[in-house]
């Protein structure tokens, strides 16, 4: 499955199958791996969907003087 066209909505509805297919324990050990490495990059695919996303909010609130996003580091 190609993860390039997905969107953060797709991503992350087969990131939870993948985590339901891989608590059932019934995959493979290859079947696990490739789970595994597709887990990983639907993982960073929605990371980035999301950080765009902070990025865009702080741009339109940053423009709004009577809202503010407050950033909380961890």
């Amino acid at each position: 499955m190609s993860t390039k066209k997905l969107t953060f909505e797709q991503a992350f509805a087969r990131l939870e199958e993948i985590a339901t297919c891989l608590e059932e324990g019934a995959a493979t050990l290859e079947e696990t791996i490739k789970l595994f490495e597709e887990a990983n990059e639907l993982q960073k695919l929605c990371s980035d969907f999301l950080d765009k996303a902070e990025s865009k909010l702080q741009i339109l609130l940053k423009n709004k003087d009577e809202y503010q996003l407050e950033i909380e580091d961890e």
